[in-house]
């Protein structure tokens, strides 16, 4: 049977999924797992899709290996434990910023990874790692076909007036401009709505991917019309450890008046802040949660003002509101911070059914809500691997 595997490279993790081309659309997750706390003590756990423990392995003394080390572990691995006959016939990235150039997903070889490589400014946090592990498959399988695809072209064309930044037209025509993020998440939430709302899929919707990294986008139609982050995936809602949205003055003060480098400030906002920053605690919001410490009610609370703020400012671009589509991590697992979240978007007539949101049930507002609200799983894996099958033109059914 053919398969296709799925790579999310993240800055200290890699998530894979591996799809047999068969079932509902056409793929069925066989596998997937994770390798974590890259630069730490890495661990790597994989399971069946029903559930079996595929393989469990620990790297206590393992802070100095890289990305590209415990990949190619994976593969000798899976080399050794052939999945049941499954043969792989490409594997799919999930590459984080593709600029201008690159809308679609493309077969990836070395002139559009040195393209890519220009970017990686940009994403710091993400697009090193993205690549690392395009290269290091590169030299584990060379004839094995990889494809990248970007978080950024959901939202390409998205209204100028969604991308422009208000600084001189020349910059602008150089690229420096809002592209948004957490596309493959929003194409996937887009296009599950349509399977299971088509009225709501129609109109005015505002997904919101909250995690680590979160992020805030207005869909009508299931098209991109704008979102909170920008030219990198600093801008916009508070995260995990990033800042978001923040006056520009500030980062003038730090290095013109306090002295700092520009790769200390770019350190502080994208590793120190957020969260973790306002809180002085934890990135973690359940860790934050399960505090008694003010601190971490204040970065809580802030999480939330943020998220209702840019929600109720994207409804604005759309010319008002029909739903808002809850998804990632904290999105489809913290009640609480949803709760938080549409009691602050009440005037707009948002409405929760304090039960279903309890329950985690896939419609949370009650009947008379002027705003229907939903939880969507993301699955960015599978969008993927979807990508990756029409690039090469296979019928995965």
């Amino acid at each position: 049977m053919k398969a296709v595997v799925a790579i999310n490279s993240g800055s200290s993790s890699i998530k894979f999924s591996l799809f047999t081309l068969d079932g509902r659309d056409g793929l069925t997750l066989s596998a997937g797992g994770k390798i974590e706390k890259i630069g730490i003590a890495p661990s790597l756990r994989a399971r069946s899709a029903t559930g079996e423990i595929l393989i469990e392995r620990d790297w206590p003394d393992g802070a100095a290996l890289s990305h590209a080390d415990l990949l190619a572990d994976l593969f000798a691995w899976a080399g050794d434990h052939p999945l049941e006959g499954r043969d792989v016939i490409a594997i799919g990235h999930r590459v984080v910023h593709g600029g201008l150039d690159f809308v679609t997903p493309r077969l990836v070889d070395a002139d559009l990874l040195d393209r890519l490589e220009t970017l990686c400014p940009l994403a710091p946090l993400h697009q090193p790692h993205n690549l690392a592990a395009i290269r290091a498959i590169a030299k584990l399988k060379p004839d094995l076909p990889q494809v990248a695809c970007f978080d950024t072209a959901f939202h390409h064309d998205k209204p100028d007036v969604a991308s422009r930044l208000a600084i001189p037209r020349k910059f602008h025509d150089q690229g420096i401009r809002r592209y948004g993020f957490h596309g493959l998440s929003y194409e996937y939430v887009a296009m599950r709505l349509a399977e299971i709302d088509p009225a709501l899929a129609a109109g005015r919707v505002v997904a919101a991917h909250l995690g680590n990294g979160a992020s805030l986008c207005a869909m009508r139609d299931c098209r991109s019309v704008d979102t909170t982050m920008g030219f990198t995936a600093l801008d916009g809602l508070v995260m995990g450890t990033r800042c978001g949205t923040i006056d520009p003055g500030v980062i003038l003060h730090f290095q013109l008046r306090m002295g700092m480098s520009a790769a200390d400030v770019e350190d502080m906002l994208y590793r120190q802040s957020g969260l973790l920053g306002v809180s002085g605690l934890s990135s973690d919001m359940r860790a934050l949660a399960a505090s008694d410490a003010p601190e971490a009610e204040e970065a809580m609370a802030l999480f939330a003002w943020r998220a209702a703020r840019e929600t109720a400012a994207l409804a604005s671009s759309m010319g008002g509101l029909d739903g808002i589509v809850f998804t990632a991590g904290i999105g489809e697992n913290d009640a609480a911070m949803r709760q938080r979240i549409c009691a602050r978007l009440a005037w707009l007539g948002v409405e929760l059914d304090e039960q279903a949101n309890a329950a985690g049930a896939p419609l949370v507002s009650t009947p008379g809500s002027h705003v229907a609200v939903r939880v969507i799983p993301t699955d960015e894996e599978r969008m993927i691997a979807l990508h990756t099958l029409h690039v090469l033109g296979e019928n995965p059914s």
